[in-house]
């Protein structure tokens, strides 16, 4: 299990790329591929081992005088010129101008999204609910494959060009990262198994909907891909993840075919990767999909609304797996919506997936009765 601090939370390191696309690159024959992934790998090692051993350092919120959380995002943006030292050199505060960075302008702009979301839609001041200021580095270290939150900031590096982009390009991207804060501050969720799976999935549930938000695009509009952008020309795939059909993102001679399940008759027992936590996270994922679909409309209003208040709802437990998770949507739909189309949809898309979302199956009627 992992370790929890005294402040209640646990320290966490997670990262955008799974694992096992960057073990598959780190194979190759060709050093432009394998060479990225392999210092990827060992650096996202050495940050994860420093989670372990060190405490959050608690980033102050930022109130207005009445003591009420505030309305608007303070973002401060750095740039570590590739190198490893966090944040790096300040390049843009909250409000100023725009710089001549890109990179810089993609993250100012994701990270204010995420913000105006979690806020306009759901009442939430920033990640933490108290206006958390958000801080965001690019060009981390040289040719980093991945973009991750520490606990504390995001970071992004540029990619190495021949299988990843600049880590900035996907709004989704930079959302799953920050939410990954939103679990923390939350339910905070363990990271490993079943509510491992189910963080990353919150993660790719609310980068969707951040990205479908900034666009306008109602649930039947979006494409549902988590990461559309981020893979180089050369790379045979769309996206990272797929929520409407798991298992299909990409298809690559260097990077195989995504393992992703859709439902529960292929979940995926393994030691790696924190135990398939980037890999199970399909099934949730697709089961949030059908939900958002079935319902229509804005998926961020009602299947969003129903993951959110079972976030930060206070009954879900930190070691929750899918069946949990599940129940919990399914009363937060029937306490927010009442017993009608939304909680019947919850039931159906947990069911398709293959997740049960009743306890146990109810004793059977005595006889004669």
């Amino acid at each position: 299990m992992q370790p929890r601090l005294s402040n209640g939370l646990s320290p966490v390191f997670c990262t955008i790329v799974p694992p096992q696309i960057l073990d598959k690159l780190s194979q190759s024959d060709d050093p432009l591929l394998s060479g990225p992934a392999r210092r990827t790998l060992e650096a996202d090692g050495a940050k994860r081992a420093r989670r372990r051993l060190t405490a959050l350092a608690g980033v102050p919120a930022v109130r207005t005088t009445a003591g009420t959380p505030p309305t608007t995002p303070h973002r401060t943006l750095y740039d570590c010129r590739h190198g490893t030292d966090l944040p790096g050199h300040k390049v843009r505060d909250e409000g100023e101008e725009p710089t001549q960075d890109a990179s810089v302008n993609r993250a100012y702009a994701g990270l204010g999204a995420t913000f105006e979301l979690l806020h306009k839609e759901y009442g939430h001041s920033s990640i933490d609910g108290n206006g958390l200021p958000l801080i965001g580095s690019v060009h981390y270290d040289e040719q980093y494959n991945n973009a991750f939150f520490d606990g504390e900031q995001m970071v992004f590096g540029d990619g190495d060009g021949e299988i990843f982009l600049d880590f900035t390009v996907a709004i989704d991207v930079i959302a799953h990262e920050l939410a990954h804060g939103l679990t923390q501050y939350t339910a905070n969720l363990v990271y490993e198994g079943q509510p491992g799976a189910l963080n990353e999935s919150v993660s790719d549930v609310f980068g969707a909907l951040v990205k479908q938000y900034s666009l306008g695009q109602s649930a039947q509009e979006a494409d549902w891909l988590i990461g559309a952008g981020l893979l180089a020309p050369r790379v045979s795939g769309v996206a990272l993840r797929s929520m409407k059909a798991p298992g299909t993102a990409y298809d690559d001679d260097v990077l195989g075919k995504d393992p992703q399940p859709a439902t529960m008759d292929d979940y995926i027992e393994t030691e790696e990767d924190n135990g398939g936590v980037h890999l199970n996270s399909g099934i949730p994922n697709r089961a949030f999909y059908l939900l958002a679909t079935a319902l229509g409309g804005n998926a961020w209003e009602r299947a969003g609304r129903i993951w959110f208040d079972v976030l930060t709802g206070g009954e879900l437990a930190s070691d929750a797996d899918f069946e949990a998770f599940a129940r919990l949507t399914v009363t937060a739909a029937k306490t927010r919506f009442g017993a009608g189309d939304e909680a019947e949809a919850v039931v159906k898309a947990w069911s398709e997936v293959g997740v049960p979302t009743l306890s146990s199956p109810p004793d059977p009627s005595p006889s004669g009765a």
